[in-house]
């Protein structure tokens, strides 16, 4: 494993010794931080879901082959990019791995230059969901602390229904869909309707 502290991590999976050791240095080189598996199932015992980056998988191994961790993650929600890497003769596997979600597959031996360019590509799409999930989970979050009314009136604002037609809705006074929508808004924590809609779709 690398020096450095990152929350993205590379997760190298082969049981080639000698592939983790070269792949290990080149992350290295690229100050990039990583951490080897020799196994699918080595590294699917200590997956707990919190991890963060991307993984190298090797396509062909003993005991729980690549493919096998790839529908494994993505029977448990893991959104972690997947890089396979294949020999000569694994190419459909490959193909096959990438109609399943696989986001690459590099044949061996790798190209040093592609192969960081593809781990760089991998980390900032994993970047980029984690955030839209962040978003989402705080906005349903913050949906969720709203009273049964509130939520009503947030649902038909958001919506675009003027205060007066809320109110006719929902059989209250226009004051107080007034009320409540000042509530909504200062729980959500939103100050525009713009927001309020953004807030609306990040939660659904």
């Amino acid at each position: 494993m690398s020096k450095l502290n990152s929350q993205q991590l590379v997760y190298v999976i082969d049981d080639d010794e000698a592939v983790r050791d070269s792949m290990g240095m080149l992350l290295e080189s690229a100050d990039l931080a990583y951490r080897c598996f020799s196994s699918a199932d080595s590294f699917f015992a200590a997956h707990d879901g919190s991890q963060r980056g991307c993984l190298v998988l090797d396509i062909r191994m003993p005991g729980m082959t690549g493919l096998e961790l790839q529908q494994k993650l993505a029977q448990i929600g893991s959104s972690l990019p997947i890089i396979f890497i294949t020999g000569h003769g694994d190419v459909p596997m490959a193909v096959e791995a990438m109609r399943q979600g696989a986001l690459d597959f590099l044949r061996k031996p790798v190209n040093e230059e592609n192969f960081l360019e593809r781990i760089m590509h991998a980390l900032d799409l994993e970047s980029g969901n984690w955030h839209q999930k962040l978003d989402r989970d705080q906005a349903q979050q913050r949906v969720e602390s709203l009273t049964e009314r509130e939520r009503q009136v947030f649902l038909l604002v958001a919506q675009g229904l003027a205060n007066k037609a809320v109110a006719s809705q929902l059989g209250i006074s226009e004051r107080t869909v007034e009320v409540h929508r000042a509530q909504v808004m200062k729980k959500l924590d939103a100050r525009t309707l713009a927001q309020l809609v953004r807030i609306h779709l990040q939660s659904e």
